[in-house]
């Protein structure tokens, strides 16, 4: 007669987790490992046949997520009365340049109050364009880099 290797156990019949702690121990497909366990140890020559792209960022990023950082006309404004953006002088012209304070882009919400400004920056609205037009500045837009 052929000895059975792994012998049905009978001991904790009737016992409701059989000696495993608390219930659900040792009870679901949890218990043997999914596909997300080993994958870097144990389960590496299925993840090299089957698993190519098991690592790494896959899929789409959506360019709407990118975050603009814009500044209105009223919080440029204020921004140059505090003292945080400085108007520099160039040829007897009055230049704020805004992408070296990190802006993208200029909105048109608010007023200026000095005329004959010229602000760089990468976009603009066509509000913040006519409004600076309107006081004698002019907008320049730098392409993105």
């Amino acid at each position: 007669m052929v000895v059975r290797r792994e012998k049905k156990s009978r001991k904790m019949r009737g016992y409701r987790t059989m000696g495993w702690g608390s219930k659900g121990q040792h009870r679901n497909r949890g218990a043997r490992g999914g596909r997300q366990v080993g994958m870097h140890k144990h389960k590496w020559s299925w993840l090299v046949k089957y698993g190519k792209d098991w690592y790494g960022k896959h899929g789409f990023v959506n360019p709407t997520s990118v975050k603009i950082s814009a500044i209105s006309l009223r919080d440029l404004q204020t921004s140059i009365e505090n003292g945080s953006i400085k108007i520099d002088e160039k040829d007897g012209k009055k230049i704020v340049d805004l992408t070296k304070y990190g802006f993208d882009k200029l909105l048109g919400s608010g007023n200026l109050n000095i005329s004959g400004l010229s602000i760089i920056v990468r976009r603009a609205t066509e509000k913040a364009k006519q409004k600076l037009e309107k006081i004698g500045g002019q907008v320049i837009l730098t392409p993105n880099s």
